[in-house]
């Protein structure tokens, strides 16, 4: 039961993140920088959506003599369109987020991570295109791209969407703005400097 509330929870985040993009509003960043990371995935969201309206328009089409089974596939069909879209505006709507006292690390709905700054012992703009698993790191990749990376003194606790939970000691993440968001941490690191 934990899992199907977990991919329920999952499903309504991205419904309330596509309320969220239609009004024009952003989550979670009252009160700090945001920095956005869904400019690279906008074209290949676009591209499944469009493919997922040409497959709805084709099952319509090929079931029309099954009015029961055309009726199911296509509230499938357009649900999945629905939630390809929702996908890309919780990207768009969940951006990173640098307070005064800890970076907000997001991924779509799926993943919200606070790495307090003193945590932090490095940071770096790195362009990766290449992720391989690997006990204590976390890989966030848009567009199979990261673009900074943190190196952490202390681990934080990252809790996956369905519950596990992994200890995480370097961090990369894409960030539209890259060297933006790397000179903002930097200041906040040290703002005497």
């Amino acid at each position: 039961m934990s899992v199907a509330r977990a991919l329920v929870r999952h499903e309504l985040r991205l419904l309330v993140s596509l309320a969220l993009w239609a009004a024009r509003r952003t989550h979670g960043t009252g009160g700090g920088r945001a920095f956005g990371y869904a400019r690279g995935q906008g074209a290949m969201t676009a591209g499944i959506a469009f493919v997922c309206v040409i497959e709805t328009l084709a099952m319509s089409v090929l079931l029309r003599d099954r009015p029961a089974v055309h009726t199911v596939v296509l509230v499938l069909d357009v649900y999945t369109v629905v939630l390809v879209v929702a996908l890309h505006a919780a990207s768009a709507v969940r951006p990173h987020v640098l307070g005064p006292d800890s970076l907000r690390v997001r991924l779509a709905a799926r993943v919200d991570l606070r790495v307090p700054l003193e945590r932090i012992a490095s940071v770096r703009r790195e362009l990766r295109t290449t992720h391989e698993r690997a006990e204590g790191e976390l890989d966030l990749a848009v567009g199979s791209q990261t673009s900074v990376t943190l190196t952490l003194a202390e681990p934080v606790t990252h809790v996956t969407l369905l519950g596990r939970r992994r200890e995480v000691r370097v961090l990369r993440l894409h960030a539209d703005d890259a060297d933006g968001l790397v000179r903002a941490l930097a200041r906040e690191r040290n703002p005497a400097s």
